[in-house]
């Protein structure tokens, strides 16, 4: 199987082509820029690089969220623009599983994004059988919060060194990573689960998971219900 990956969910930009869980091209950019004038020449570089044609691919798996409302929007939106137009599978990993699957460890894998605030989105993981096992659903949540969740040995990555004095003062055996090959989305630990990701059944209907409105969205809420008329207008 021919699969091609891509993560925009954050200010990092992740792009892969794997064939049967082999490494053929790999893109990644981790400078403030505007994903949607650099993704599709990353897809057509790395599609280049790795000798194939569009035509070739199998499958497209793209991380869903959360993370950057934007960001996540342009990847989603690509993925499924050229999911439809070349007939092929699609298929969605959380963008904090892309995360968790950079480490291999026995603890408990937090795979963390900063959401402002003092809150986060994180979650938990385990490798089990050579699989990553989600322990603790995706959410977005205050940090002293998370943290009261954590009953056992952890290792914390992604943007969780932003917050390492309150995750050791509440947790004093965790493991906070540092090192960038570990804190930073990869397209190729993507691919690679992207393979056993099963397929979107309705490609049109995919929507990123977000995890938490906008504010604007929020404020307009305070005085409207979902169900009022034009609510999607209105926001």
């Amino acid at each position: 199987m021919k699969l091609l990956a891509m993560d925009t969910s954050n200010q990092t930009l992740a792009v892969a082509v794997l064939e049967n869980e082999k490494l053929l091209a790999h893109f990644q950019l981790n400078r403030k820029m505007n994903h949607s004038l650099t993704l599709m020449p990353a897809i057509e570089s790395v599609m280049q690089a790795s000798g194939l044609e569009p035509a070739d691919l199998d499958r497209i798996v793209v991380a869903k969220g959360p993370g950057s409302y934007t960001g996540i929007r342009i990847a989603v939106t690509t993925a499924k623009t050229l999911a439809e137009t070349l007939k092929i599978e699609l298929t969605t990993v959380s963008s904090l599983a892309v995360i968790a699957g950079n480490i291999h460890t026995d603890k408990l894998i937090i795979p963390m994004m900063d959401a402002r605030r003092n809150n986060v989105y994180a979650s938990a993981y385990r490798w089990e059988n050579h699989r990553l096992v989600n322990i603790l659903a995706d959410q977005h949540i205050a940090l002293i919060d998370l943290l009261k969740q954590i009953k056992e040995p952890a290792y914390f990555v992604g943007e969780a060194y932003k917050f390492n004095e309150q995750i050791m003062s509440a947790i004093p055996t965790a493991e906070v990573s540092e090192a960038d090959e570990l804190n930073l989305p990869n397209g190729i630990v993507l691919g690679n689960l992207g393979f056993l990701a099963q397929p979107v059944e309705n490609v049109h209907g995919l929507v990123p998971e977000y995890l938490k409105r906008v504010e604007a969205e929020e404020k307009w809420l305070e005085n409207h219900q979902p169900e009022d008329e034009n609510y999607v207008e209105k926001i």
